[in-house]
């Protein structure tokens, strides 16, 4: 018997608490909603390891930032850890990659496919996920003639800035003058000289109102939703939906307007740290469970590994979900590392309750060095206790201080988040103060940042 087909949706910088299906007001994912509807959705789903590069890396190898020793969006030299497409290729499955191959976290799969992710067209907007359709679903079609199982993943681009969605989805959620003189939410971001190009350069001249931006990224998420239903349809019209798991989740959160990191994906708050994950394999999981159980992307290739009944010799970081699902006995995580390696160098301890953040050095928001935040009374992080709770700073500390020293033992390496110190690529070492963090860090144009995720 043919062994099932992997489909992974892994769509950078989508925020759980934007979704529909795990509460948000707004119908931003009616569709994904009905994959959730017929499969197991997972409540509290973490990347603690932000931003792409390491996200990515952690989910398709099954391993923690220790065991691929990476941390950095740039990252220098190989992922370490044998990835999923490496398995699988090895097991007999057609592989492919959609929109990922020049990150070393892709690194094993037999075809690569690129797809237009960044630069707006003649209207001044860009068709993501269109543009992942017209290359994506021939190549299901393609690989479902071969016969022979298939891993197909994608990385879908639409949350990442720029939030470029097509007309009607720019305006589902907003119905405002967003050029309105009278607002001035949009002064602090233009007025981020590291960031500042990089905005002006999609976000439309003369825009005042940061929440059309917000709704920018709304409605590229319904957009994308949409064109995501497009890749269900063929699977079911393939006659493939019984021998399929689709996997929905993604790589880090994004912040929009909250911490003065605007529209991006830095700074270790939750709304980075929290991510969706949605399995279906019809007849093998339940349809429309929830888990509540805290649950990290390492934890994605093992529990693959398991539903599809492959065996492989790693010792994974990461371990299969399906005991939680269906009940039986698995080891709980109620609190872990945190890593942050993109504009800042940064790393923590979450707890259930507690939330530490301890810069490795100054950032460029000229943010405090020692960060703490109580998750129950402040879930938004708005209120730095760290002075007040100097107790709690020491024992979340030491608790961090004692988990690196374990991973380091039981790896051979030190720290990843330790020897990154060229994560920027400006060959300076440590910034030695946020004015020349400030100062150094600029991202320019959309080419730029395209850029910073290559290869080169």
């Amino acid at each position: 018997m043919k062994q099932p087909n992997v489909i992974l949706f892994g769509i950078d910088s989508l925020r759980r608490d934007f979704m529909s299906s795990y509460g948000y007001e707004k119908q931003t994912t009616p569709h994904m909603d009905k994959v959730a509807d017929a499969g197991v959705l997972f409540e509290n789903h973490f990347s603690p390891s932000i931003p792409t590069t390491p996200g990515y890396a952690s989910m398709l190898t099954g391993l923690d930032c220790f065991g691929t020793d990476t941390v950095a969006l740039r990252h220098e030299g190989d992922i370490q850890g044998q990835t999923l497409a490496e398995l699988l290729g090895e097991k007999g499955y057609h592989t492919t990659c959609v929109g990922f191959s020049n990150n070393p976290s892709a690194r094993g799969f037999q075809n690569y496919l690129d797809y237009e992710a960044w630069l707006p067209d003649e209207t001044g907007r860009c068709p993501k996920a269109q543009n992942l359709n017209e290359v994506a679903i021939p190549e299901l079609r393609r690989l479902h003639e071969t016969d022979q199982p298939f891993f197909l993943f994608m990385r879908h681009m639409d949350p990442h800035s720029p939030y470029l969605p097509p007309k009607p989805f720019e305006r589902i959620f907003y119905d405002r003058d967003e050029k309105d003189p009278a607002n001035t939410s949009m002064e602090p971001v233009y007025n981020f000289k590291p960031h500042a190009d990089f905005f002006k350069s999609w976000i439309p001249e003369g825009v005042t109102d940061q929440q059309y931006v917000t709704a920018q990224y709304e409605g590229a998420i319904a957009y994308m939703d949409a064109c995501i239903q497009n890749i269900i349809t063929t699977v079911k019209e393939l006659g493939i939906e019984e021998e399929t798991v689709i996997i929905l989740t993604s790589d880090h959160g994004e912040t929009l307007y909250e911490h003065d990191c605007y529209f991006d994906h830095h700074g270790m708050y939750d709304n980075c740290l929290v991510v969706p994950l949605i399995i279906k394999y019809p007849g093998k999981l339940p349809e429309g469970k929830r888990v509540k159980d805290a649950t990290l992307v390492k934890d994605i290739m093992p529990t693959i590994l398991e539903l599809i009944g492959v065996k492989s010799d790693t010792a994974f970081d990461g371990q299969s979900l399906l005991p939680m699902v269906d009940g039986s006995e698995f080891a709980r995580v109620s609190e872990f590392y945190i890593t942050e390696c993109t504009w800042m160098r940064k790393h923590g301890w979450r707890t259930p309750e507690w939330k530490l953040i301890q810069a490795l050095e100054p950032d460029f928001h000229d943010k405090p060095e020692i960060e703490l935040y109580n998750l129950v009374e402040d879930p938004e992080e708005n209120h730095n206790l760290a002075a007040q709770e100097p107790q709690i700073v020491k024992i979340l500390q030491g608790r961090m201080h004692d988990y690196i020293t374990k991973r380091e033992a039981q790896t051979g390496r030190d720290n990843p988040m330790y020897t990154n110190t060229n994560y920027h690529g400006l060959g300076t070492g440590p910034f030695q103060s946020s004015q020349e963090a400030y100062d150094k860090l600029y991202l320019g144009s959309i080419h730029k940042a395209r850029a910073l995720q290559a290869k080169d």
